[in-house]
């Protein structure tokens, strides 16, 4: 899902990650309105199909949900993933994740199947979960959204409100951490990081600070930007921006032509700050 340019490069990444790690599954990215032609044009060549959802269409049924209920914007459209019923199955994931290794497994899981929320485990976290596409279930969570909102504001809160059972009722819907790895648990339990975080699949860029906000010099391998954000995931930032840098941009600089855009990658950047990574390359392994 990527409701902005800035977003669609993240998609990006996780779609070239997708496609690195030989995914068999179809890859769909929902785009907002608001997307560029030349951002969409590049998502074009890494996904199989481009959504553009605008839930302010006239007609939507989301559209009378968003009157109701205009501070769930983003929201509406992350739920917008139940309409792709041209599929039994899908995993939904959010722009700012990385794949580390092949994910297919948990096309074997049942809707809805997360991993736990680092900040409250009894909730999952929105950013990786499996479902089952339905126009009912997506009325169903219209409904939900008017009458109840979110408890915080988002979609997490949407969904965890809807599927309220998911921390009690089968276990089999626990997705394990690796499969989203939220970035800012590293430093809260480093010893249980150190022991299982070389088998991550799936990096989660939690917090305010996304790998698109900082910039790169490719040529040293620097990575420039709030330093103090960026040691709580460093080895996967580096990872983000060596994909980005190699496969993305040029894609990004082939669409944009002679227009000038801000690609994130500059040369001797004066404050560019080595990152060390927290799990060596073996280890990751």
């Amino acid at each position: 899902l990527a409701t902005n340019d800035s977003y669609a490069r993240g998609a990006m990444v996780l779609g070239k990650s997708l496609r690195n790690h030989n995914t068999a599954k179809k890859l769909v990215a929902l785009i907002g309105p608001h997307v560029s032609e030349q951002c969409k044009a590049v998502l074009q060549r890494i996904f199989d199909e481009v959504r553009v959802v605008n839930v302010l269409d006239s007609g939507d049924t989301a559209h009378l949900a968003m009157m109701k209920r205009p501070d769930l914007g983003v929201t509406f459209t992350k739920l917008h993933c139940w309409t792709l019923t041209h599929f039994s199955k899908c995993v939904f994931m959010d722009a700012d994740t990385l794949v580390l290794a092949n994910i297919d497994e948990l096309f074997d899981r049942k809707e809805l199947s997360a991993a736990p929320d680092p900040g409250w485990p009894d909730c999952f976290n929105s950013g990786v979960f499996v479902f089952c596409p339905s126009m009912e279930t997506y009325g169903k969570l219209l409904q939900y959204c008017t009458e109840h909102g979110s408890f915080d504001g988002g979609d997490q809160g949407i969904l965890n409100g809807f599927f309220g059972d998911w921390s009690t009722a089968d276990i089999s819907k626990h997705l394990p951490f690796i499969y989203n790895l939220s970035s800012i648990a590293i430093y809260t339990y480093m010893p249980a990081f150190k022991q299982f975080g070389g088998n991550a699949k799936v990096v989660h860029f939690l917090g305010k600070t996304k790998p698109w906000n900082y910039t790169f010099d490719p040529k040293a391998k620097r990575i420039s930007g709030n330093v103090h954000e960026a040691m709580s995931h460093p080895t996967f930032l580096m990872d983000w921006w060596m994909l980005y840098s190699s496969a993305v941009v040029p894609m990004l600089y082939e669409q944009y032509g002679d227009q000038p855009f801000h690609s994130g990658c500059v040369k001797g950047e004066s404050q560019a700050q080595a990152l060390q990574p927290l799990v060596s390359s073996e280890e990751r392994r």
